[in-house]
């Protein structure tokens, strides 16, 4: 089995290169989607609203946003209890499918958490910073947050030195598919 992570900053491009390197190559584990799912999870709410100390139960993504942008604390406490749910979530993904010959990651912090060794290729996507912003902003983000989340993470060339190969993704969706075919075929 080998294990491919995918990864890079935010807004980079991280979500569609995981679905075209794993299209019909192997299952997606996508630590974003399982993040998702479990705002959906009563159980889990009920814990953010009693941690962080929220009245309204309506809108709780809103609400941490904000208590995130107004106290930067906020983001290391929220990691606190979301990373190690993530991480056995991936266990478990990959238990559950440890007879497939390929398996793929798409993990936003995947350097930030030091999960570098959990991995056999690394593929790292990036973006410069205005195009990255611009994509997040057409998805509803805003300025302060996307600044915040960005400073957060290792700089690329940090980045890089961990990846074993390296997608520029400024150009159009084409060009992204091409690099991204091209280093797949290489584990083929």
């Amino acid at each position: 089995m080998i294990k491919i992570g995918i990864t890079g900053s935010i807004a980079s491009g991280k979500t569609t290169a995981s679905k075209i390197l794993s299209y019909k190559r192997g299952p997606l584990f996508s630590a974003d989607n399982e993040v998702h799912k479990l705002y959906k999870n009563d159980i889990f709410k009920k814990l953010l609203i009693k941690e962080f100390k929220i009245e309204k139960k309506s809108h709780l993504k809103d609400i941490l946003i904000k208590k995130i942008i107004k106290n930067k604390k906020n983001i290391k406490k929220l990691e606190k209890i979301i990373h190690p749910i993530i991480r056995n979530q991936m266990k478990r993904f990959v238990i559950s499918n440890k007879k497939k010959e390929k398996l793929f990651f798409e993990i936003p912090l995947l350097f930030e958490s030091k999960l570098m060794n959990y991995f056999d290729i690394i593929i790292f996507v990036k973006a410069n910073k205005r195009t990255r912003l611009k994509r997040f902003k057409a998805k509803g983000g805003d300025n302060k947050l996307f600044n915040l989340l960005n400073k957060k993470q290792l700089s690329n060339k940090n980045k890089e030195k961990f990846s074993n190969h390296i997608v520029v993704n400024e150009k159009n969706l084409n060009i992204l598919k091409k690099k991204l075919l091209d280093i797949i075929k290489l584990y083929v």
